[in-house]
């Protein structure tokens, strides 16, 4: 992983921990396996990384015969791992699960604010200060009732279906083709196609993964299908939504955008998204950041002592899920 992250996530107790589970290589950090020498790729059983690794590569592996895991202290391993890592018989785990949770803390702060326009009003008090852009008696300021759009029941979608539990919404909509109906209806939802989601949803936030079936899947055509006045909520991947498409909409001023990541990503100075009162964009910044880290470093370790235990690894990736995620 990158020093800085290594830095971040394995504060003193997080080391303390580390040394008292394992042999560790010297240096412990390493931003680079083929820095590596080769003894230490012959010796290691267990690698632990994070942002800043490159991808691993299947000659970097053959150097490794006594790798049994590879406990990824981040979010998707989709890229960092070669195919043939599973019939290598090397256990893969990632902490998304924990990255999960500031993102879906974003998103339900985003969804309440979206309720209530603040970020829109803000916006146009900042541009014209001392009038208000709308009345009180809006109707439409509010987060009583309101209906809750969800695409992708991945683990962040599934933790901000917990998280609303606090709100008195109104019905939550969710569209994942591969979810289970009685799963969705456990956690508060209700699985509908994605057309239909679109057409009840007044805020909506998405949660799938970019995948080629899902890139662009927010087009012209599905934002025309939502209400007047909904916000779209983009935590996932910039390349699920057409920008073009979204620029038209909120230009019109018929849809509101809160979007923390975009594509490209960031967007380039001077784009008009970023001129729009009622678009906020944020710098990728709903995942794990500072101290919520070490949340991550503690679960690789958590899976580094399953290991050695012969317990199952917490977080584990298989091909069928990682074909499914982001």
């Amino acid at each position: 992983m990158a020093p800085a992250t290594f830095r971040r996530q394995f504060g003193p107790a997080e080391l303390q921990r580390l040394t008292d589970l394992a042999i560790l290589s010297d240096p412990i950090c390493t931003d680079s396996i083929a820095a590596m020498s080769a003894t230490q790729l012959a010796e290691t059983e267990v690698l632990l990384t994070s942002w800043g690794c490159p991808p691993i590569t299947d000659s970097q592996l053959d150097a490794a015969p006594r790798l049994r895991s590879i406990i990824h202290a981040a979010g998707s391993v989709r890229g960092l791992v070669p195919a043939s890592v599973h019939t290598r018989g090397i256990a893969v785990a990632s902490a998304a699960e924990m990255n999960a949770v500031p993102v879906a803390e974003y998103t339900l702060a985003a969804i309440i604010l979206a309720g209530k326009r603040a970020l829109p009003l803000a916006a146009h008090g900042r541009l014209a200060p001392g009038t208000w852009e709308t009345s009180f008696d809006d109707d439409a300021l509010s987060n009583y009732g309101r209906t809750i759009g969800i695409v992708g029941l991945s683990k962040i979608g599934r933790r901000v279906l917990d998280l609303l539990r606090i709100l008195d919404h109104g019905p939550i909509l969710v569209a994942d083709p591969f979810a289970d109906p009685a799963e969705v209806r456990r956690l508060g939802g209700e699985l509908l196609p994605l057309p239909e989601v679109l057409a009840r949803a007044e805020i909506l936030s998405l949660h799938a993964p970019l995948l080629p079936a899902t890139r662009n899947m927010i087009g012209a055509a599905e934002l025309a299908l939502l209400p007047d006045g909904a916000t779209i909520i983009n935590t996932a991947r910039g390349a699920l939504m057409d920008h073009d498409a979204l620029l038209a909409e909120c230009s019109a001023g018929r849809l509101d955008a809160i979007l923390d990541v975009t594509d490209p990503e960031p967007l380039p100075a001077q784009h008009p998204l970023l001129d729009l009162p009622n678009v906020t964009v944020t710098p990728h910044l709903a995942g794990s950041l500072g101290t919520e880290t070490r949340r991550l470093a503690q679960f690789a370790l958590d899976g580094l002592e399953a290991l050695i235990a012969g317990r199952p690894l917490p977080g584990a990736v298989t091909d069928e899920t990682a074909a499914v995620s982001a």
